[in-house]
């Protein structure tokens, strides 16, 4: 059974950072593609970054040079570094493995 966790959200001033996590367990992350999703309150779901198995990655032009997504494969989780943090960026994020499988999110909130 494929379990996706995601952590490191919470609130953070304008132009801060964050890190979050995609802890994943059932199958090897190294293996698949995976991606981060985000979803604002009244929005559709917006894909903000993917990276393949070999690597390459992808980001939405919102994102773009601000954020950096990342995997551990020795502890089988994902990150997305988050830098330079906009109120725009407030959603709640999700991790998505393998095209399939989905975490219960993580809430990112930028306000002063």
């Amino acid at each position: 059974q494929v379990q996706v966790v995601e952590s490191g959200g919470g609130l953070v001033q304008p132009g801060g950072s964050l890190r979050l996590s995609c802890a994943v367990s059932g199958i090897i992350l190294s293996r698949v593609a995976m991606a981060w999703y985000r979803r604002a309150p009244g929005n559709t779901r917006e894909l903000v970054a993917t990276t393949t198995s070999g690597g390459t990655t992808n980001y939405a032009d919102s994102v773009k040079g601000r954020f950096t997504i990342s995997r551990d494969n020795a502890k089988n989780t994902a990150y997305l570094q988050m830098n330079s943090l906009k109120p725009e960026d407030t959603a709640a994020y999700y991790c998505n493995v393998h095209r399939t499988y989905w975490g219960r999110g993580t809430q990112v909130t930028v306000s002063s």
